[in-house]
């Protein structure tokens, strides 16, 4: 049994599974690429295997200020969240600070047993809460078309300076080059094989009720029929089995 792990691998696989080399498949070679590509495409839109959560950080630099967004990497889905510039708790270092005090609290108790992990996991979302309503989250806007990431606010007030590093939470699709696996995947190459056919049927219609020698005529009109009919299936499938929750990427 041949595995597919290229892209030309997988070509062959659903060309064999339509019939070559025994039946000549009616179909051109940029219109197969075309086919790949739509299947790769549907893939990472709704497939949760083409996605992976990261973390990346971006040097920041007097153009990315000018201009109050930064560009993004092609790969990047979604950004779900940017993390905090600074803790406005975890910051200072000073013996009056807030949560130095409440620290050296917390493990004088822990130390003679009076408290408890779960005391101090309370203590520690609530100087969180504190971060938040005092500090606050970057806001920010991601433009997917754009492949850019928007900041709102003053960029020349400080907080955000040259040489600071923004780190932000994002989803990323997952090159097929690389991880060769998804050339196997069973829903690529069963939707790839129909997005043929459905081309190939496509192709074929022209000649619709034209006899060719022998009394043979082709049903282009067929072949297009049901491969519409089996890709319906899988992209129903693939929406209720396998897509991530709808708010699954909201920050």
């Amino acid at each position: 049994m041949a595995i597919p792990s290229t892209r030309q691998s997988l070509i062959d696989f659903c060309l064999r599974r339509l019939g070559e080399p025994v039946i000549e498949v009616n179909i051109d070679d940029d219109q197969i690429e075309d086919k790949v590509d739509d299947a790769i495409q549907y893939y990472r839109e709704f497939h949760s295997d083409a996605t992976k959560r990261t973390y990346v950080s971006h040097l920041m630099t007097q153009t990315d200020l000018d201009n109050g967004y930064i560009d993004l990497p092609s790969s990047v889905l979604i950004v779900s969240k940017v993390l905090p510039l600074t803790s406005n708790y975890a910051a200072s270092r000073s013996f009056f600070d807030v949560k130095y005090q409440l620290m050296l609290n917390d493990m004088a108790s822990m130390n003679t047993f009076i408290g408890d992990l779960g005391y101090y996991n309370q203590m520690q979302q609530y100087l969180s809460l504190l971060d938040d309503m005092l500090g606050g989250q970057p806001q920010v806007s991601h433009v997917r078309k754009e492949n850019k990431l928007y900041f709102f606010g003053d960029m020349n007030d400080g907080d955000i300076k040259v040489g600071d590093y923004v780190v932000y939470e994002g989803y990323v699709t997952i090159d097929p080059d690389v991880a060769t696996k998804i050339w196997n995947d069973m829903f690529i190459k069963d939707y790839t094989t129909q997005l043929i056919k459905q081309q190939w049927g496509a192709n074929l219609i022209k000649f619709e009720n034209m006899q060719l020698p022998g009394g043979v005529m082709l049903n282009g009109r067929q072949l297009y029929d049901d491969a519409t009919q089996e890709l319906e299936r899988l992209r129903e499938n693939l929406r209720l089995e396998h897509e991530l929750p709808t708010d699954f990427f909201m920050g």
